[in-house]
């Protein structure tokens, strides 16, 4: 497999280190790389020389203690392996930085260590670091290639960039103020250490950026120069006599913005108070993503899911990948990922949520033909998917299954108005209920005009709803529709039979919670209509049937009425764009745009140096249809990591695959 035209590497499982122990020349065990044949660090002096090569050879200590801005500071580093070096640089920041800072780390790594290694690196020995470790541990990702963001602390947020340090590098989005230049030794690991790594180090830099490095080797020096580094030799650790400090004064432009120079985003303008409007998963989640940013929030929504009681609605945290790997799929499979791991950190105790797993059955002979491809093609780790025989689906199932399917042994199902509830209640977050009718741009931010009449002030916008997120002015080019799901739901007699994995075929369903099943959806595209309906009961019952026949079959042995008249049942309406990728970024200036980039419906490769303009402090986050508690909370972070001037949680192909006006410029550009 090779990767995509993009820069994209294949969606593949990473070989993980193969760490063994070997004494050091104090006679203490040092954790050590067997592909490599060098140590991650020494056991006896690893986090003193830590201290002295990257956080003196940064001055850190003195910058973290100056740090007034409100974006974090951002740490980059080319070789995460045990964690030392960020874990430091994280009790060095508690030490010395004001409280109202944030320390964002940024880490490559192509061979990352297991679980199982990572917890064996002894961190007990350093006992400041040893709470720290345990954060990264509750959190440590699947070795699939990627960003993987993890909430270390309310003011450290660390994203781990898995694969090759180069090429993860170069499909960053955001920029760095102080560099590790670190990993095995030049003369071990030689394929690291080459032009292309330091040009990307170069380019997502900020005018002063700082590197430090252990090594002094000849192609380090030359090529921290042509990448326009400036460097000087300082005082090393130890025995080894000298090592290199330097910084950058001119980062070179950004070549990837020269291509598509409308996604360029829009300059940062750290906000103190932003007004999202739409209170589901969506805005939510932006809403509890930008309170832990220091950044007061009010979340204005027509109805109030505090008041709603128990509504015993369960929703699915799964995705349906592409035959083919596309932009979509990898958008998806990223949210996947980050959704459970944000889930666990947010609610350790599982009372939103519980990682039940989920399955995708292959009822058809053409849809096993398609999970066999997906899997020919895509070899992720089993943890994450891996195809089962309708046997081994029904032991996983804990009911008979009668085909075979994909198993997501990491997914989960969720409460989600339960979880809304609690997003909505973060703190810094107030609601309000009302409905947005008007947005106005003014000098200082946003005038938004309610239903009521009363007008509410921001400095910046967030619009989170589904269908009706187009209702603005501003918004009104952006094509959604709405789709009307139903979902049925059925009180459990005594003695049912018990679900132990949520299962999906053409509908979902998944274990019972406090005695109700849940079953559904059906999918009503360009229907509004809130009203419950018997049809679409028996829509769903049928459904069920289909997928899981005996499981149907025990249920109405133990008793459980089916009719669809006896049903209860909930009804919402979503949203789909045209290509069933979420929109999450800037609204465009639609009118611009098509001023700006005229040229292009004559001729597509006449490409104007002219940057996107967009409306300055307006967001969208919508159109995640049927999938949203998939992408909705990356899609939060996205925004809010565009918003406070951070890197972001996903590589810059797939942040501009979600951007609001990539359908206006395929428009533009094939001149409709």
């Amino acid at each position: 497999m090779t990767a995509a035209p993009d820069g994209l590497p294949p969606l593949a499982a990473l070989e993980t280190a193969r760490l063994d122990w070997q004494r050091d020349d104090t006679g203490e065990e040092a954790p050590r790389s067997a592909a490599f044949d060098d140590v991650y660090f020494s056991r006896h002096d690893g986090r003193a020389e830590t201290e002295h090569v990257f956080l003196g050879g940064n001055r850190l200590p003195q910058r973290f203690a100056d740090w007034q801005a409100r974006r974090p500071f951002v740490i980059g580093e080319t070789g995460f392996g045990t964690g030392l070096n960020m874990l430091v640089a994280w009790a060095c920041f508690d030490a010395h930085a004001p409280a109202q800072a944030r320390l964002h780390l940024v880490s490559t790594e192509k061979f990352p260590l297991s679980r199982e290694d990572l917890a064996s690196a002894r961190w007990a020995s350093w006992a400041d670091l040893a709470h720290r470790a345990e954060a990264l541990l509750a959190q440590w990702p699947e070795p699939v290639a990627g960003v993987h963001r993890l909430w270390l602390d309310p003011r450290v947020t660390l994203d781990l960039h898995f694969g090759d340090a180069a090429e993860r590098l170069a499909l960053l989005d955001g920029r760095v103020d102080a560099w590790f230049l670190d990993g095995f030794a030049p003369a071990k690991n030689p394929q690291m250490w080459q032009p292309e790594l330091f040009a990307a180090m170069a380019a997502r830099s900020r005018p002063g950026t700082t590197f430090a490095t252990f090594t002094c080797a000849g192609v380090v020096k030359r090529g921290l120069a042509a990448a326009g580094f400036a460097w000087r030799k300082v005082p090393g650790f130890g025995r080894k006599r000298e090592m290199l400090a330097g910084d950058i004064t001119s980062p070179p432009e950004d070549p990837r913005r020269t291509r598509a120079p409308w996604f360029t985003p829009p300059a940062a303008r750290p906000p103190r108070h932003v007004a999202v409007i739409g209170a589901g998963i969506a805005g939510a989640s932006v809403a509890a993503a930008l309170s832990r940013r220091g950044i007061e929030v009010t979340l204005i929504d027509r109805f109030d899911r505090a008041t709603l009681g128990e509504t015993h609605l369960q929703g699915a945290l799964y995705v349906k990948l592409a035959v083919e790997t596309n932009l979509q799929s990898r958008v998806y499979l990223a949210g996947l990922l980050h959704s459970r791991r944000w889930l666990a950190w947010l609610d350790p105790d599982q009372r939103l949520w519980r990682p039940s797993g989920v399955l995708q059955l292959a009822l058809s002979e053409k849809e096993q033909a398609r999970q066999a491809r997906f899997l020919a093609g895509h070899p992720l780790p089993e943890s994450v998917v891996r195809g089962l025989d309708a046997e081994a689906a029904s032991a996983v199932a804990g009911v008979r299954v009668t085909a075979p399917a994909l198993d997501y042994p990491n997914a989960a199902w969720v409460r989600p108005l339960e979880l809304c509830v609690r997003l909505a209640a973060s703190p810094g977050v107030r609601f309000r209920q009302g409905e947005v009718r008007a947005l106005q741009a003014e000098d200082d931010g946003w005038a938004l005009t309610l239903a009521d009449g009363e007008r509410l002030a921001a400095d910046q916008v967030v619009v989170a709803g589904a269908s009706e997120a187009a209702a603005f002015a501003q918004t009104a080019g952006l094509p959604l529709q709405p789709v009307r799901g139903q979902v049925s739901q059925l009180a459990l007699p005594e003695g049912a039979p018990a679900l132990e994995r949520v299962v999906c075929a053409g509908g979902y369903v998944p274990p019972a919670a406090d005695g109700v099943l849940n079953f559904g959806a059906t999918f009503g595209p360009g229907e509004t209509d809130p009203t419950e309906r018997e049809a679409d009961h028996a829509a769903n019952l049928a459904e069920l049937a289909r997928g899981l026949p005996d499981f149907v079959a025990v249920l109405r042995a133990a008793g459980a009425d089916l009719a669809p008249e006896r049903l209860t049942g909930r009804v919402g309406v979503r949203a789909a764009s045209p290509d069933k990728s979420p929109y999450a970024g800037p609204v465009p200036d639609a009118e611009a745009w098509r001023e700006d980039y005229a040229v292009l419906a004559k001729d597509a490769t006449r490409v104007p140096d002219v940057s996107g303009r967009h409306h300055a402090g307006l967001w969208i986050s919508s159109a995640h249809g049927s999938r949203g508690l998939a992408s909705a909370p990356l899609c939060a972070e996205l925004i809010a990591s565009r918003i406070c001037d951070e890197p972001l949680p996903l590589e810059q192909p797939l942040a501009d695959h979600l951007h609001p006006g990539r359908r206006l410029i395929r428009d533009i550009i094939q001149g409709k």
